[in-house]
Parts: C-alpha cells; sequence; structure tokens
C-alpha cells in the first residue's frame, strides 16, 4: 500500500506539472491569458511557411504604375498637377485601353497650381475693369481649371480612387477631408449583424466631384502586426459604424462586372458569424475583423512595374497595358509608401493591393477555420494527456515519440497550408511538444536519475545494471536495504577439491582460473535476475527476489543453474587446452522465507539473506557430492518450477535441522526430456518405491539393473550399499526412509 502511495505520488506530481503546461496553452488558445510570445512564434512560423511556399510567378494580369524616383525628377515633386493626372488617365484608356485603374493615392485638396485663382482675383479687383483680359480669362479658364479636367478625365472610365481613414487619439475632435463613397454597409445594418471591425476617427478621402465621376473608390489602410509586419489587410473598414471597401477590394468588383458584395453567414455557437464574403461566384474568406491574410505571390516585384513617366511618352508598348488592372502606386522612398511584409522588408504598398485583388480573382486566401478555437483547444488537450502518458516509457522511445509527433505536426500543417490553405497553429502544438520533452527529460534527469545514481549506490555491485534500470522505473515503490522478510530463492555453488587445485597452480594462474570461472558464472546469474551475495573463495553465494520483487524467482533460480552447468562444459575445455585442471561443481537451490537487508557490524555492512531456508540451501550444496550430482534443489523450489522433470533423490535430515526434506535433482525441461532417459527415472522412482517399502530383495534387483544401466550414476551404487547394510540390520517398522548426515 506505501508502495502504491508512493508510486501515485511521483506520477502525480509529473502529471500535474504537465498539466500545468496544458493548461496555461489552453488558456492562450482560448484567449483567456496571452502570451506574447507565443503569437510572435506564430508569427514567425507563418513567415517561414510563407517563403516557402509562394509560387514566386510573375502575374502580368496586374500592371502597378511607378511614381518612381525617375518620373519625380522629370515631372516634379509629389502631389503632381491635376493636369499631368488627367493626361495621364486619357493616355491609359483612350491609347492604351486599359481595362480598371485604381489610385493608390488622394485627392483631398483643390489643385492650385495652374494660377487661375490668381487671376481670378486679378479679375475681381485690379483688372476687374479690362475686357480683354477678362475674355481672354473666360478661355484660359477650360485650360487651366486643372481639377475640372481631372474630374472629366475620370467620366464614363473605369477609375477607383482612394482614401485612409486616420486613427487621432490625442484630440477630441475629428480630422476629416474629401468625401467618403456610399458605404457598403451602414451603421444599422453593422448593429444589426453585430459586426467587428477596425474603425478609424477621421479620413482623408477626395474631392466630391473626383468621387461622383469615378466608379468607385476604396482605402488602402494597412495595420501591420505588433512587429511591424503587414500579414493581413482589412477589406472593409469602419467609421461611424459604416463599412467601407477596401481599394483592391472595390478594384477586383469593377473588373468583375460590379457585382454587388454579399455577406457569407454561419451559424456558430447558435450566433450568425461573419464567414466571408462573396463577390460574384468568388468566395473570399475573412477574419472576425473583416482582414484577410494577403495571398503574396513573391518577394518585391511579382508583378510588371511601369514608371509613370514612360506612359506619357508613350514609350510603353500597348500590349504591355491592354485590357489590365492597374494599379497607380509609388517605390519612391521620399513618398514613405514602402512597408515590411514576411517577404521582403521593403515592400511596396500598392503591390500589397495587387497581391489582394490577385487572390480575389484567384480565390486563393489562406484562413482560420470558423471553428479552429474548439478544434485547437481539444487537441492540445489531447497531445498533451498522450505526451504525459509517453514519458512514462523509457527515454529513447519518449524520444522517438516526440519526434515522431513534431514531424507528424508540421507534416499535417503544411498539407493544411498547401493543399487546403487552411492557416493552422504552429506554434502552440511545437511549444506543447517542446515544453512537455523538456519537463520530462528534465524530470527523468533530475529525479529519476538522481534515484537510478541511489540505486546504483546500494545494489549495483550485487545486480546487473538492467535490474537498476528496471528498479529506477518502479520510482514509488522504496528500494532500500532494510531488513524485511520475504520468500526468496537462494542458490551456493562450490568448486569441488578446490584445494587440490589451489596446490597445483602457480598463484597467477590459479587467480587467473578463478576470474575466468566467477566471470561468466555471475553474468549468468544477472543475466537471469539474480543477486549476487558475495564470493567466498571458489563459491558463490546468491538469491532472487529482492531487491526488487520477483514472482518467478524459484523459475530465474534454476534456469541460471541448469545454464551454469552447460557452461562450465564449455570451461572444461578451455580449461583442458590451458593445462588447468577440469573443475566440477555443486549446486543447490532452495525457496523458503528469508531475512534479507544491509546486516553487518558498523565497521562492515553487507547486502546479504539469512534464515533456516538460507541455511538449508548451504547444506544441500555441500552433499551434491554424496549423492553424485552436480546440481539439488529442496522441494519447495521443485514445487515453484513445474516446468523441469526431477529426479528424487532422497529424504534427509541435514546437520542442524530436525525437520526432514525432500532433495531432487533436475534433469531437464519436460519438452526437452528424451524417451530414455524418461525411462529411466520411471524405472529410478520405482526402485526408490521398493526401497522405502522395506523390500529389500526386490530393490536391491532394480538397483542393479539400474546400475548396469548407468555404471557411472554414483546415486545407484549409494542405494545398493544402503540395502546391503539394510539387509544385516534392518532400519525397523517405523523407519520413514529419511538418512542424517552427521556433519556439515
Amino acid at each position: 500500500m506505501n508502495n502504491w502511495f508512493s508510486s501515485t505520488k511521483h506520477h502525480m506530481i509529473r502529471w500535474t506539472l504537465g498539466l500545468l503546461i496544458v493548461v496555461l496553452l489552453i488558456l492562450h488558445a482560448h484567449g483567456s491569458m496571452t502570451w506574447e510570445f507565443i503569437d510572435s512564434f506564430e508569427n514567425k512560423l507563418y513567415d517561414l511557411r510563407l517563403n516557402l511556399t509562394v509560387p514566386g510567378t510573375l502575374d502580368s494580369r496586374i500592371v502597378i504604375l511607378d511614381i518612381d524616383e525617375n518620373s519625380l525628377k522629370e515631372i516634379g515633386q509629389w502631389p503632381w498637377p491635376r493636369l499631368v493626372m488627367a493626361q495621364l488617365i486619357d493616355q491609359l484608356f483612350d491609347h492604351y485601353q486599359i481595362d480598371v485603374l485604381g489610385m493608390d493615392v488622394v485627392f483631398a485638396e483643390p489643385d492650385n497650381s495652374s494660377g487661375l485663382k490668381q487671376l481670378e482675383l486679378l479679375a475681381q479687383r485690379e483688372l476687374s475693369q479690362s475686357l480683354d483680359f477678362l475674355n481672354h480669362l473666360k478661355q484660359l479658364k477650360i485650360q487651366l481649371d486643372y481639377d475640372n479636367l481631372f474630374t472629366q478625365s475620370l467620366q464614363n472610365r473605369r477609375v477607383v480612387l482612394g482614401h485612409v481613414f486616420t486613427e487621432n487619439s490625442q484630440t477630441s475632435g475629428q480630422v476629416t477631408s474629401g468625401q467618403l463613397p456610399p458605404p457598403i454597409l451602414n451603421a444599422e445594418q453593422t448593429r444589426h449583424y453585430g459586426l467587428h471591425y477596425f474603425a478609424g476617427t477621421g479620413y482623408a478621402a477626395n474631392l466630391p466631384q473626383f468621387l461622383d465621376k469615378a466608379m468607385g473608390a476604396g482605402h488602402f489602410n494597412s495595420l501591420p502586426d505588433s512587429d511591424g509586419i503587414i500579414r493581413k489587410a482589412p477589406l472593409l473598414y469602419g467609421y461611424q459604424d459604416n463599412l467601407y471597401e477596401a481599394l483592391a477590394l472595390a478594384t477586383a468588383r469593377i473588373a468583375l462586372g460590379n457585382p454587388p458584395i454579399q455577406l457569407g453567414f454561419n451559424e456558430l455557437g447558435g450566433q450568425p458569424h461573419l464567414e466571408f464574403l462573396k463577390l460574384a461566384d468568388r468566395i473570399i474568406p475573412i477574419d472576425n475583423k473583416m482582414q484577410v491574410f494577403v495571398p503574396y505571390k513573391g518577394k518585391r516585384g511579382n508583378f510588371p512595374y511601369i514608371s509613370i513617366i514612360e506612359v506619357l511618352r508613350r514609350h510603353t508598348e500597348q500590349k504591355e497595358l491592354q485590357d489590365k488592372i492597374v494599379l497607380l502606386g509609388t517605390t519612391a522612398q521620399g513618398l514613405l509608401d514602402l512597408r515590411a511584409t514576411p517577404l521582403d522588408k521593403v515592400y511596396p504598398g500598392v503591390e500589397i493591393h495587387a497581391n489582394l485583388i490577385a487572390g480575389i480573382l484567384d480565390q486563393q486566401f489562406r484562413y482560420h477555420l470558423p471553428y479552429q478555437t474548439s478544434l485547437e483547444l481539444f487537441l492540445i488537450i489531447v497531445i498533451g494527456i498522450a505526451l504525459i502518458k509517453l514519458a512514462t516509457f523509457s527515454p529513447l522511445i519518449a524520444t522517438l515519440g516526440n519526434l515522431g509527433l513534431i514531424v507528424g505536426i508540421v507534416s499535417l500543417n503544411m498539407v493544411f497550408w498547401q493543399f487546403y490553405n487552411i492557416i493552422f497553429p504552429l506554434a502552440i502544438f511545437l511549444i506543447l511538444t517542446l515544453s512537455l520533452f523538456i519537463l520530462n527529460m528534465s524530470y527523468g534527469y533530475f529525479i529519476e536519475s538522481r534515484n537510478k545514481r541511489y540505486l546504483n549506490q546500494l545494489f549495483g555491485q550485487y545486480i546487473p545494471p538492467e535490474l537498476v534500470d528496471e528498479m529506477n522505473k518502479h520510482l514509488g515503490r522504496k528500494f532500500t536495504m532494510e531488513s524485511e522478510n520475504r520468500e526468496m530463492t537462494v542458490l551456493f555453488s562450490d568448486v569441488r577439491g578446490f584445494t587440490t587445485i589451489s596446490e597445483g597452480l602457480e598463484p597467477k594462474e590459479l587467480s587467473e582460473l578463478m576470474n575466468d570461472y566467477l566471470t561468466p558464472m555471475t553474468a549468468i546469474i544477472h543475466k537471469h535476475r539474480g543477486t549476487i551475495d558475495k564470493y567466498m573463495g571458489d563459491a558463490i553465494m546468491a538469491f532472487w527476489g529482492a531487491p526488487l520483487l520477483n514472482s518467478q524467482h524459484a523459475r530465474h533460480a534454476v534456469e541460471a543453474a541448469m545454464e551454469m552447468l552447460t557452461h562450465l562444459t564449455h570451461l572444461q575445455n578451455q580449461f583442458r587446452n590451458r593445462g588447468w585442471p577440469e573443475i566440477k561443481i555443486g549446486i543447490s537451490l532452495n525457496t523458503g522465507m528469508m531475512n534479507v537487508g544491509n546486516m553487518g557490524s558498523q565497521f562492515r555492512m553487507a547486502y546479504t539473506v539469512l534464515g533456516d531456508a538460507v541455511n538449508l540451501g548451504s547444506r544441500l550444496e555441500s552433499i551434491t557430492k554424496q549423492y553424485g550430482v552436480q546440481c539439488i534443489v529442496s522441494e519447495t523450489t521443485k514445487s515453484a518450477v513445474g516446468n523441469y522433470v526431477y529426479r528424487e533423490l532422497d529424504r534427509v535430515k541435514v546437520k542442524g535441522k530436525d525437520q526432514p526434506v525432500a532433495i531432487f535433482e533436475p534433469v531437464a525441461r519436460r519438452e526437452n526430456l528424451s524417451k530414455e532417459v524418461f525411462d529411466e527415472i520411471v524405472d529410478y522412482e520405482q526402485a526408490l518405491l521398493t526401497y522405502r517399502q522395506q523390500d529389500w530383495s526386490k530393490a536391491q534387483i532394480q538397483f542393479t539393473y539400474l546400475q548396469k544401466k548407468s555404471p557411472d550414476r554414483l546415486l545407484y551404487k549409494l542405494y545398493l550399499e544402503r540395502i546391503n547394510h539394510f539387509m544385516q540390520y534392518p532400519p525397523g517398522k517405523n523407519w520413514d526412509g529419511v538418512y542424517t548426515f552427521k556433519t556439515k
């Protein structure tokens, strides 16, 4: 029970720490708690995936008309006279026959660069009486009213003007200029649908006469993430609860034939949730702030750029612009329309609009699933629990499992990304996997390694490393050297005639012989989960069942003893080849209750076993040579290991024991026993029964027959000697067949 509580405690610590990580990540995914480093990591992984998968191909459907440094040098600083802009629009539609023109600029103020205003003041004052001047001024007004010329150039042309919303949080008033176009959704509709969106406190828009003649207008607001990178763009932007479309959306809408923008709702959790915009047959997935992920085609320059000065001078071939969507913008650094994107830190803002238009035309937008948060929470829980459970396996399996999981998460994420345009969170799952892996490895190093070092210090000299590793897995079980009583099996092994052997060898040779003998024998005992108690010169004492509990201690002990005898044959051949004597050994096994623990004195301690069962095991080893066998097991050991065939040797009372015990020789596994040996054992058991019935004459005949078949077996000779003795000196009717040894 104590072991169970201790084991539960260790597992609870690991589970608690692991679940704490899971809970923290759940809170982040749910939005109850924000961890900025996770969002930052997710952004970096988004950028990495984007850089790895962008097509990088040139899209010639959309052309960027560039207010570049060369144009500024030729025409003058921006803003240019509206006359130039009127000429440009005429050139584009009349000569180059473009399809749609989107203008990433604002015409919020009247153009007085022609001097017309000053001439009109002269007409009202100094030259009010000059009829020639007044008549000539009437003719000049047509040529010098640049705003009117620009207005005329917009008429009946597929032109989309631009405007920008501003946020002025430092002033209480609204800063506005120009006029906004009609909203896509009015305030009543946005409140009805309960929509969420970004909103401005002011705006800079175009003069009413321009807006009246243009086919449409859209905002060109961009909203970078916290790191300054533009990954998303709002397709609808709010002002006073009205929603206005983006320049890219308006331009694409005109290019598609000016269809209405439809709202696509999804009933999520019983509440209508705006999931997408529909433009003709194009579906545009948006998030809860009316944003889309910009479908970047590649680094800067994935759309054709043409300098405005080249168009004004007609140096550009007509086919490069004919039937194209044209965006007017700037790459000049002085005009401050350069942005940071995942692909390039200096990226023209006008090309962002080009990417958005291309995405609308191709329906190529990556998006989040509408039920993504719920799925994310579910996966965090499932993966988290699986990883905590995985930590209970070996470090190798845990490591391979974590690596496999990371590969699986990344691979599946990339499949969704590349083939289904689904953006599924990656950072939070990598952080979950790595955090739990580091936790488990750290826990294993600081807790389990400490436990393993402790076990090594306690038991390393007695048991093999494999058992120490197994003990280490049972963190909840307390392994100590404190004395305790349990059922175990003890083994004693001794080299016969060791004194004679040692007298015939040089000290160095004797040392080599013992090393060559004890090393493989110890390895066999360790192989079968045994614990070395001690070496006593040429003798080995070992036991099974401690420090690690082992319900099969008797079976492992018998298997070890049989393998030791098998290996002895190989050692005898090796020793013979080296000129050493062929050693013979005796092995005894006994199973019973024993006291095991660290015992000794304050000067020297040893992890050992004591008790009557141990003493009996020792006595049995000493009588192996009396019966001419190499191994003797007690009746308790024989009863515990039933898959072997045994030859009953005798019933004996050993020195220091009053109770008789049956002793047996393990012969072989049942499946390996030959018919010849089986028949001999059957004949022997019948002879032994006759002997115990005191039918001496018949027993003598049976044992004589057995001795003739196996003349080298000392056991038959021993019983014939006893029979001869009992024929002369009958033991009496109360004889129980037990032989008593007077010496150890």
